[in-house]
């Protein structure tokens, strides 16, 4: 039977925070000796994600039937025996044991046998700082520093908080010590990453909040080119983030939202913290802030008790809040959530109304990129004939350009999924 030799092979699903945390776990694993095994980590945002994963696993063992297989990640957290029941699988640890190095050392290929086949604890006792913070995780153009880890909400969808633990924040001074390093190594843009990114400080001293993290970067790190901050509850946004939006250039014109849904009602049912007219109030305070600054967010398509009518206040969204790039999501069931215990949307009417939202996100995003042609843009480059704008379009060249560099182009055209320069 094949063997895997070496290094041990890596698996990420789901979120840019979960590719982080690979980056610290290959570090970890390398110094514990960890060889001759597979890491799969894990996402439990939906349905689907989990019986990815165990697709993913499956897989996975038939590529590698020699290997040890490691599941790890939110669904690991949240459903430790649905994997550990797997035959596919040898161990099942959780989102804290994960960034612990004493556990990597007992999964070193001599102790692997005898240690307890499922090392999952309770997150929600979990207080401290993550301190796996690295250096320089991303592409050879952009980097992602963690700041916020977990949430304190308890949206009714949501079974990320059970995944996550509590919301605790990284320290201000050593996420202002950790981008330095990064504009040393070369990055020109950072992004500030979390589960509940604007929930960032309220657990430290003087409780400080994400709009004075923000331009404390910005002062103390005078040659970094570009800061983007990601997903974003806009009903949580201060007075100093505004600030930033409007006067500071280094942060690009381009949020993320977590709006969910447009309807009132619906809004209350998945308890969320806002209302549809404070997300268009925010939209339009940011838009007279920073003229031309785009949005994208993420909304749930066939929540529980949605109606034609309540989806049509959904759909108007991308209107009254200029949205230009979504993420749509068909409600999928998590169990253990109030909203599965909800009456159900049949699921043809789920997909239906998914691919309405898909259809007007495409028709703003393209609206958005006709109104770049004949536009100069900065343009930081992920790959020789790629690169985003500060609006994060994607623009395509046609001579190579230099990875990693920030260059000027004048945008000629668009296909509307993306830019031509």
């Amino acid at each position: 039977m094949a063997r895997l030799m070496g290094a041990p092979v890596f698996s990420t699903l789901g979120c840019r925070l979960n590719a982080y945390e690979t980056e610290a776990m290959k570090d970890l694993a390398a110094c514990a000796g960890v060889s001759d095994a597979v890491i799969v980590n894990t996402c439990a945002v939906t349905s689907e994600a989990v019986r990815k994963a165990r697709q993913e696993i499956r897989k996975l063992r038939r590529d590698h039937p020699g290997a040890k297989i490691i599941v790890t990640g939110c669904a690991a957290q949240t459903e430790p025996q649905t994997f550990a029941a797997m035959a596919e699988v040898d161990m099942v640890i959780g989102n804290t044991e994960k960034m612990n190095p004493a556990i990597w050392s007992r999964l070193t290929p001599d102790l692997i046998g005898t240690t307890e086949p499922v090392l999952v604890d309770d997150i929600m006792a979990v207080t401290e700082t993550a301190g796996h913070l690295i250096d320089g995780f991303g592409t050879r153009s952009r980097a992602y520093v963690q700041v916020q880890n977990g949430c304190d909400h308890r949206c009714t969808f949501c079974i990320i908080p059970y995944g996550r633990g509590n919301s605790r924040s990284v320290p201000a001074g050593v996420v202002v010590d950790q981008i330095k390093r990064l504009v040393d190594k070369g990055y020109n843009e950072v992004v500030l990453t979390g589960v509940d990114l604007t929930s960032w400080g309220a657990d430290l001293p003087a409780a400080p909040r994400l709009g004075d993290l923000v331009l404390r970067i910005l002062k103390l790190v005078p040659d970094l080119p570009r800061l983007r901050i990601s997903s974003i509850d806009s009903i949580e946004v201060d007075e100093a983030l505004m600030q930033a939006i409007a006067t500071e250039p280094r942060l690009m014109p381009h949020l993320h939202l977590s709006l969910q849904h447009g309807d009132d009602l619906i809004l209350k049912r998945m308890k969320r913290r806002h209302l549809r007219d404070d997300a268009i109030r925010f939209a339009e305070e940011a838009r007279r802030l920073r003229p031309g600054i785009t949005f994208g967010a993420d909304i749930i398509a066939g929540f529980p008790t949605e109606t034609e009518a309540h989806f049509d206040n959904s759909l108007k969204l991308v209107e009254e809040c200029a949205l230009t790039w979504l993420h749509v999501f068909p409600y999928s069931p998590r169990p253990g959530t109030p909203a599965a215990r909800m009456p159900a949307v049949p699921g043809k009417a789920i997909r239906d109304r998914a691919a309405r939202l898909r259809a007007a996100g495409e028709a703003a995003a393209a609206r958005h990129l006709a109104a770049q042609v004949g536009q100069t843009r900065t343009v930081l480059m992920e790959s020789p004939l790629m690169g985003r704008t500060e609006h994060f379009a994607e623009v395509h060249f046609t001579a190579d350009q230099p990875v990693g560099q920030i260059v000027t182009a004048r945008i000629t055209g668009h296909t509307g999924q993306h830019l031509h320069a």
